[in-house]
């Protein structure tokens, strides 16, 4: 059952026309005086100084601009439940919730990106068609999107051509994102790929000054500086190094910030209508249909159990480390978007590049990849230079005067 949530605030802001709930049964409100709530019997529950602000959103009623203390206004929860089931719930109860919510998903994000990686590259090592792979992928989350609506496990959702047409572009990119790091993972090491990737705060700055006008500071640009060199350095010592893999990992790169700081936007001004799960499972779907006749035009259907047979290889093995690759993949990329509703497209990208860590050290050691001195010390000032961009990106600027 949804919750209602009723504030009183200094504006007024109705964002969608509903039918008036009735509420006789529960408190009488007086229209021409609006100074007093009364419960059914009579007794005074407070005063209500302002006009109701309220707005809808997927998971309920959600009050408008954050109340003023209590001296000043109050906020009433009519909910299915007891009344007695939310009364120790305060503010910071709830930030400690949010705050254990956002660490599960983070924790969740890595673990799931761990097991793609690993059996990504078990197929990519043997089975070198990284259209078909990433094909595959997207057909696996697209059978899974259409098995919740059906179920009813997730409502489904009703989508204009106008939203279409917004959702295309992240679809595109989307698709080139996870494409791109495919053929990366099939040319050169898992840590490497990483490695490189490790370069999307550069990517982010940039975008986010073309697109959304955001300047760096001078700060935010040097800590961009031992990124940069970093990569340059792990990439000249690194034994598995080839231009189709670097550069592939630098599209990536491209096309996944890219995909953050257009799908931030999007949610922004679309989250009335659409929720992040919905988003995602539309942008699945989109990626799919765009990259079949792709896949078939670079690399035939290549995917049948008698090809992989006659290339020498396990079907019943490719098969599995694919089907649990995929579901890995549509399982960190849904967690992705959950998290980047929830944060900035900066702290998305900073989180991802944390992410980077564990992925790269338990590729190191499940796969026994040789690492020199030199490489090892390339990554670690690419990643403290990430570390130095997330503490100086919240310094401001200091205001010109006059």
């Amino acid at each position: 059952m949804q919750s209602t949530a009723i504030s009183f605030c200094p504006s007024i802001s109705i964002s969608t026309k509903l039918q008036k709930p009735d509420l006789s049964s529960l408190y009488r409100f007086n229209p021409i005086t609006p100074k007093r709530l009364l419960c059914k019997n009579g007794s005074v529950l407070g005063r209500a100084v302002n006009p109701v602000s309220c707005s809808l959103r997927q998971n309920g009623w959600v009050s408008g601009p954050p109340p003023e203390p209590e001296s000043e206004g109050f906020v009433v929860r009519a909910t299915s439940v007891p009344e007695s089931a939310g009364a120790g719930e305060g503010p910071k109860s709830k930030g400690i919730g949010d705050t254990l919510v956002l660490g599960t998903l983070f924790g969740l994000w890595y673990l799931f990106n761990i097991y793609f990686n690993i059996y990504n590259k078990q197929v990519l090592k043997v089975y070198p068609y990284p259209v078909t792979v990433t094909l595959v992928q997207f057909a696996v989350g697209t059978v899974l999107v259409i098995f919740m609506w059906t179920s009813n496990l997730y409502k489904r959702p009703k989508i204009s051509g106008a939203q279409l047409a917004a959702i295309l572009p992240l679809a595109v990119v989307h698709t080139l994102g996870n494409l791109f790091t495919n053929m990366s993972l099939g040319k050169v090491a898992v840590s490497f790929t990483h490695t490189i990737k490790a370069m999307e705060p550069f990517f982010s700055v940039v975008l986010s000054a073309m697109f959304l006008g955001e300047l760096p500071t001078i700060w935010v640009v040097s800590s961009l500086l031992p990124i940069v060199g970093g990569v340059a350095l792990a990439s000249m010592t690194e034994a598995s190094f080839n231009w189709a893999g670097f550069w592939s990992a630098m599209a990536s790169n491209l096309s996944n910030q890219s995909r953050n700081v257009l799908s931030k936007k999007f949610m922004v001004k679309k989250e009335e209508s659409l929720d992040n799960i919905t988003l995602f499972s539309i942008i699945t779907i989109m990626s799919f249909i765009l990259l079949t006749p792709a896949a078939i035009f670079m690399e035939g259907i290549k995917f049948t159990p008698a090809f992989i047979e006659t290339a020498g290889l396990n079907v019943k093995q490719i098969y599995t480390r694919s089907l649990i690759a995929a579901l890995c993949f549509h399982a960190y990329q849904q967690v992705s978007y959950m998290i980047l509703q929830r944060v900035s497209p900066v702290t998305h990208s900073v989180g991802n590049c944390v992410k980077r860590v564990v992925v790269i050290v338990t590729s190191v050691l499940f796969f026994r990849i040789p690492v020199t001195a030199i490489n090892a010390c390339g990554t670690g000032i690419a990643l403290a230079g990430v570390f130095l961009y997330s503490r100086v990106k919240s310094i401001k600027p200091k205001a010109k005067t006059a």
